[in-house]
Parts: C-alpha cells; structure tokens; sequence
C-alpha cells in the first residue's frame, strides 16, 4: 500500500503558470471547466472554482498515477479513486487529501481491503482479504494494524479473539467445520535460537505468539425438544365387525381370537424395549466414539498455524 507520498500531491498552485485552456471569471481566475498542463508534465482537467480546483476533476501525474474524484479547494475531498505507478488502487471516501472515511483499497498482489480509514490509514473496522490463502481478518483495526477483537476465517476453520500488533493474544478459540471448537489461549514465548545464536551476547530475545489448547468441545447447536408422539388406535377390522353382528358362537371366538393376540402382543412387548435399548446404547456407544482426543494438546507456533497467510502489506 503507497502511503501519502510525492505520487499523490498535486503540484499544481494558485501561482503555477503552466498552460491552461478553459473557463475564467471576471478576475481572470480559473473558474468554471477548463484543462491545465503543469511545467513539471503533470495535467488536470476538470471543475475549477476561483482559481483552486474544486469539484470533479480528473489529474494525471507524470509517475503515471492518477486521481479520478472530487475536490475542494485544491484538495482531494469527497468521493474519489486513485490509481498508483504499481497498479494498486483506492477507491472511496478522502478528507484534506488523505484517505478516510469507508473505502476499498485493492493491493498489487491482488489482496483486498475494505472498510475504516482515518487519516490515510486502516482504522476502524474492516475486512482484509488475503488472495493467495484465501483467508481473510474480520475486526478491528488501529492506526493500520490489527488490533482488538476480531476474526481470522480459514477455507476450513476460524479462529475468534483479540489481536495485537497483527498478531493473536490471550484467550480463543478455533471453530472447525467437521462441528467441534478448539479452546485454548495465546500465549507470548522466547523464539528458540541454534547454538551459534546464543554464543552472541548481542542478540536480542524475540517474542512470538504460541497457542496453547486447553479443551476441545462440541458446537453448540441448539435442537428444538418435540413432543412425544403415541401411535394412533388401530380400528376395528372386518372380523369385529362380523363377529359384532354375527351369532353368539363367532363372537365368542372372535374374543378368543383377541385374548390370544392380546397375549402375543404382551409377550413381544419386552423384546421390543430391550431392542430400543440396545438402540440406544448403540447411538451412546457411537457418540463416544467420536469424541476428541484431547491427550495430544499442545502447545502450536502461530507461525506454523499461519504459514500460508500472505504478508499483510503495510
């Protein structure tokens, strides 16, 4: 990202001779559209009000950047986009010639900023898009770096907590997609140094961030509770119907006929609670058995978890 440099200010003043073809007042001020040619090769063309450019314009620099937006009184203000000699662009809201306000500054590398901007740079909230991972920060940030809560979202996984100085610390978590959450906290510790490092009295102690894990839980999914549903009565079948009109001899053997299912039926009744039994220690039996070993914890450099997001540019 190009900070306020020789690239973004206009060279063009009040007393420049330079050549310009356009519209003037009664002074002979610049004022209304016209199109200017700087001595040092840079141009403008657009709205000018009482000499100053103000309004939309367009400036080309002779590094071969340019801004396309609003001005005021000779000064980026307003909504506007600004294309830089390396191809990156900014495209959103400026104040005094400085980015700031919401906007989206599109990186060289293909990387992506969208959010905050005070005083030409990162503040607030907002989200970085790192191209090459595909990962991108979610939260706060201070004066261009990462700073406060916020979340660092993988193709696979998330992490949740607070950053400082683009890097996690204290207490998080990961949140895997596969449905469990990793608990733990970051905590600062001594980069490890060869031997020929610690021979230099020089040298100074470097301190990174490393995770330490400290439980592995289960989503939290909230299952909404149904109401227990009995099985309808069964009706009465063409037997009972027949039996119930019928003489007393098929009625007697239609309730001997239903004494005797009556029995059946009792006698199955414990082989099927024993069957839902086992159904349930089987579901008990598989829920335990995927569940987390969480005897191999560790304590994981942030490096190593963050090896492959790109190098957030400053």
């Amino acid at each position: 990202m190009s900070d306020l440099g020789s690239e973004e200010l206009e060279e063009e003043g009040e007393n420049d001779i330079g050549e310009y073809d356009g519209e003037r007042n009664e002074a002979g001020e610049r004022h209304g559209h016209g199109k200017a040619r700087l001595p040092n090769g840079d141009t403008y063309e657009g709205n000018y009000e009482h000499g100053k450019r103000h309004g939309q314009g367009i400036y080309k620099f002779k590094s071969g950047a340019r801004y396309i937006g609003e001005y005021v009184k000779n000064k980026k203000h307003g909504h506007g986009t600004f294309i830089y000699p390396d191809g990156s662009r900014y495209e959103g809201e400026w104040a005094d010639d400085l980015r700031h306000g919401y906007g989206v500054y599109y990186y060289v590398n293909n990387d992506t900023y969208t959010g905050e901007w005070f005083a030409h740079q990162r503040h607030g909230q907002g989200t970085y898009f790192y191209a090459e991972t595909g990962s991108k920060y979610v939260g706060t940030w201070v004066n261009g770096q990462q700073e406060g809560a916020a979340e660092l979202i993988h193709l696979n996984h998330r992490y949740q907590g607070k950053f400082l100085n683009k890097n996690p610390v204290g207490p998080g978590k990961y949140v895997f997609d596969i449905g469990c959450e990793q608990h733990g906290e970051y905590r600062l510790t001594d980069v490890e140094r060869g031997e020929e490092e610690e021979e230099e009295e020089t040298t100074m102690m470097t301190l990174v961030p490393k995770w330490k894990a400290t439980k592995i839980t289960e989503l939290a999914l909230w299952t909404p509770t149904l109401p227990e549903e009995h099985p309808p009565a069964e009706a009465p079948g063409p037997e009972e119907v027949l039996g119930a009109e019928g003489d007393g001899e098929l009625m007697e053997e239609g309730q001997a006929l239903a004494d005797i299912s009556e029995g059946e039926t009792d006698s199955l009744r414990p082989g099927e609670d024993d069957g839902d039994s086992t159904r349930e220690d089987s579901r008990e039996y598989g829920r335990d058995d995927y569940r987390y070993d969480t005897t191999d914890q560790g304590i994981v450099s942030f490096e190593e978890e963050e090896s492959k997001q790109s190098e957030l540019p400053e």
